[in-house]
């Protein structure tokens, strides 16, 4: 059945498309996003003082889905502070320096780690506890802060999660609304994820290899240079907590491993663990002032937590009204806009092969705004059989595509307010709407490769 598009559809696609336009100005959305709150909520609740307790519900709604992974980026920097206090992170570091001696070689070593360790887990803990203890030795390496971001992104967030080759929960919501087999779908997938990473990781190097030339030697490489010539004298407890900590975090990769812990839990596990080192590492570094320091280092940690999802809730808050959490901001009944739009263009779409492909791939962008990127598998694998079947292409290939554009634009890599997104950029202390505009063209390049050479093998 096609969805009427009504005003609230109307409103909705064309603040999505004024955030575009801004983002690619370099401008922040924010503003944009609370005009279009307020609107879509004048319009649905008629009322304009309903629409003002809208405002308030939303940034709730979106805090609220946010504050978990806030809330291990905090308390994973509040762990590297005393570890910093004390100097065991430049012990840590240490070997890294040896082994990643320049950008491109930091940029390819970080994004393999991330490519790994989010198939394995989950890209978010993955990029907590890879991100924090990585990304500050490949920057010291030459690395720019945003360029580590980006190969964190790309390989992590979009390679990894939209293959999940491992853990197979997209692989399994794909192939069951597309009426195929995981076995059927498992290659196409891994082809086109691959592709997509190979092809976005290539073109943001490319983009990236002026900054990196030049960023050795400027003013924001040697303040890491200074805290890493800082640390050469460290405490003797540092020795311990740099052979501990990362025995600490192995052990709990294998606990994750052994008992299939994965995604939220994996979370949890790796906030807890973080908050159980800051505490023992606050009272050994100096157990008289452990109980004014470790409010200290909570608050160091916190504040940056804020700093970086204080823009981000606002801009969440608007988009979740176009998926699933409409419902707990303006009540049940209310329309999904985002899902009612992709529904409407897949009917209105062309057939044929090429159009097909790309009308899903668009499809799954569409669903992916809204930033988890897993809620748009069920629409892009159904229309992948009410479309494709009929017209005796091959469906796991239409599928597949619709996966890519839902994951790798809501899993992370192209709207500042996906979780992964948020996490990769609290974790190298970037604005994350400026990673998602560095992330825009290499991986509409990726895709638009990808989905070609699903055309040309379905």
């Amino acid at each position: 059945m096609v969805p009427d598009l009504t005003i609230i559809h109307y409103i909705y696609v064309a603040v999505v498309l004024i955030c575009i336009t801004l983002m690619l100005c370099r401008k922040d959305i924010v503003i944009a996003c609370v005009i279009g709150t307020f609107l879509i909520g004048v319009v649905y609740k008629g009322s304009v003082i309903a629409a003002i307790q809208v405002l308030f519900t939303a940034l709730m709604v979106a805090g609220t889905d946010l504050f978990g992974i806030m809330l291990v980026i905090s308390l994973m920097v509040a762990m590297l502070r005393v570890l910093n206090r004390m100097g065991a992170d430049y012990l840590i570091f240490l070997p890294f320096k040896k082994i990643i001696t320049g950008p491109n070689q930091a940029y390819i070593f970080l994004g393999i780690i991330a490519y790994i360790s989010a198939s394995l887990f989950w890209p978010t803990p993955a990029t907590a506890l890879v991100g924090t203890l990585l990304i500050p030795v490949c920057i010291r390496a030459g690395l720019t802060p945003m360029a580590a971001a980006v190969a964190v992104n790309i390989f992590g967030h979009g390679m990894g999660l939209s293959g999940d080759l491992v853990i197979q929960g997209a692989l399994k919501l794909s192939s069951t609304a597309a009426n195929v087999t995981v076995d059927d779908l498992f290659f196409k997938v891994a082809l086109l994820s691959v592709t997509t990473g190979i092809v976005a990781g290539f073109v943001a190097w490319v983009m990236l290899r002026r900054e990196l030339k030049t960023f050795k030697g400027s003013a924001e490489w040697e303040k890491y240079e200074e805290t890493a010539e800082h640390h050469a004298e460290y405490k003797p407890c540092a020795i311990y907590f740099a052979v501990g900590v990362p025995l600490v975090f192995a052990a709990i990769i294998g606990c994750m491993i052994r008992y299939d812990i994965k995604g939220g839990d994996a979370t949890a596990l790796i906030g807890g663990t973080a908050l159980m080192l800051l505490t023992i590492g606050t009272i050994v570094n100096d157990r008289r002032k452990s109980f004014d320091d470790m409010v200290g280092f909570l608050k160091e940690g916190f504040l940056f937590g804020i700093k970086i999802f204080a823009p981000v809730i606002p801009i969440a808050a608007f988009f979740f009204l176009g998926a699933n959490s409409v419902t707990d901001i303006l009540g049940s009944g209310a329309p999904k806009a985002l899902f009612d739009v992709g529904q409407w263009l897949a009917f209105h779409l062309p057939m044929g092969r090429v159009p097909v492909a790309f009308g899903n791939l668009i499809v799954g962008m569409i669903a992916g705004i809204e930033g988890s990127g897993f809620t748009g598998l069920p629409l892009t694998g159904s229309l992948a059989q009410a479309i494709g079947g009929p017209l005796g292409l091959n469906v796991a290939y239409i599928a597949a595509v619709g996966q890519m554009g839902s994951i790798w634009t809501g899993g992370g890599c192209l709207v500042p307010w996906a979780f992964g997104l948020a996490a990769t950029a609290g974790i190298s202390g970037v604005n994350p709407t400026e990673l998602a505009r560095r992330n825009f063209f290499p991986v509409c390049c990726g895709l638009v490769v990808s989905t070609a050479l699903a055309i040309f093998l379905m």
